[in-house]
């Protein structure tokens, strides 16, 4: 047993019901974010052009938009949680240490706050995974 399916069996065997809850209402705001970052592509172009990253600018909102939209429903029905939870982790690191960390680290800074809420929260989705109450339980049983 290597390394990531050790990490998937003890998150899966060690997941409180009321995680899910978490999970869900995580992923409807990841999509709701994404919905928003869609709407408004230019303030989400300036951004990340703010961060100073030599990046691709339209590359990455369209990453970022797109990653939020299907990432937040894959994360909120609990399909494919971990993958969808790593699409969704470099966006909020760079939202924590590139983005909003520009805006200086003041308690008023309350994207900065969300981002670090999300971020951990996303962590933690990343090792235990999607729950009893997901899509990849109920087809893992069925299989089983």
């Amino acid at each position: 047993m290597n390394l990531i399916e050790k990490i998937e069996y003890w998150g899966d065997t060690h997941h409180p019901r009321w995680l899910d809850f978490l999970r869900i209402v995580l992923g409807i705001v990841i999509f709701l974010k994404g919905g928003t970052f869609l709407a408004d592509t230019e303030s989400l172009r300036q951004l990340i052009e703010v961060s100073n990253l030599r990046i691709y600018t339209w590359g990455a909102v369209h990453y970022v938009a797109f990653s939020h939209l299907v990432g937040g429903i894959l994360i909120a029905i609990g399909l494919v949680t971990r993958v969808a939870v790593a699409f969704q982790l470099p966006i909020l690191f760079g939202a924590v240490f590139f983005v909003n960390i520009t805006r200086g680290l003041t308690v008023l800074n309350s994207e900065l706050w969300i981002s670090i809420v999300v971020l951990i929260l996303l962590l933690i989705f990343f090792i235990v995974g999607s729950g009893p109450y997901s899509l990849d339980h109920q087809l893992r049983t069925r299989k089983g």
